[in-house]
């Protein structure tokens, strides 16, 4: 697919993928930016779109503004709010939510109770994840508790390091209690909609979703009928052009998202 054939869509609002696509590993890309400053400019609306649990959404707008992002709170949709916002639907009773940091922030409406609680809600507990609360949640889940997964990712990479992540927890745990868990995180609907909800905008088919992973962002993405962006940044390989999920346009950056604005 090239990337300079193209007619230009009509757009009314655009979605960005964070790590990977604006950053990667603690630095911006060149061009990102420049970009959101210029569909601040046009007025057209658009969201940040993470799969973090570790942070807030008001944590991740401030450390992003401390890169020379200029982008609010109610920009941004974290696994870790949208996780919350699911939650609120359920009127849970009670619940444990393994997590850490400032993603907490998000569910402090909600009665915690991590010996008796109708949700485990599972997000990065970090060194948390030991055998004791491992067992704990195993138990619990068990006995009747149901459990949330923030994101289905089961590894990771974003901070340099490969590690395991939420959701090779999850389902692990999900085999051991022999239950199914709800999956919240990109490409699950839950956490697009969530975005979706935020920007009042009614024709999908009219809002761009940019994003360097075709199993998550791509994928999730056109499952919810947004129009889609590859760039070839982050986590991006080459391989990942051959997957059957084709997205409706492939950049090598995210500076060059900007061929596509009115």
């Amino acid at each position: 697919m090239s990337k300079t054939c193209f007619d230009k869509p009509e757009l009314k609002g655009v979605i960005f993928d964070l790590h990977g696509v604006l950053e990667f590993q603690g630095k911006v890309y060149p061009g990102a930016v420049e970009l959101l400053d210029s569909l601040r400019k046009k007025g057209l609306p658009f969201r940040i779109l993470s799969n973090s649990t570790l942070e807030s959404r008001k944590s991740c707008a401030a450390k992003l503004r401390k890169k020379g992002i200029t982008i609010y709170e109610d920009e941004v949709v974290t696994a870790s709010f949208a996780t919350a916002q699911y939650l609120k639907t359920l009127h849970p009773t009670s619940c444990w939510i393994m997590l850490k940091r400032e993603g907490l922030d998000e569910f402090r409406d909600f009665h915690h109770d991590s010996e008796n609680p109708e949700y485990i809600v599972l997000g990065d507990f970090r060194e948390d994840f030991n055998f004791q609360n491992l067992n704990k949640a195993l138990r619990l889940l068990s006995r009747g508790a149901k459990l949330i997964v923030m994101i289905p990712e089961i590894i990771d990479n974003s901070m340099g390091e490969l590690e395991l992540t939420v959701g090779a927890y999850g389902k692990m745990l999900e085999e051991a209690a022999n239950i199914k868990a709800t999956y919240i995180g990109k490409p699950n609907r839950y956490v697009f909609e969530i975005a979706l909800n935020t920007m009042e905008i009614t024709e999908k088919n009219k809002i761009l979703m940019v994003g360097d992973r075709i199993s998550t962002d791509i994928l999730g993405a056109r499952n919810v009928g947004l129009k889609t962006a590859l760039v070839k940044t982050g986590e991006f390989r080459e391989g990942d052009l051959e997957s059957p999920i084709t997205p409706d346009y492939v950049f090598d950056s995210v500076r060059e998202v900007g061929e596509l604005l009115p």
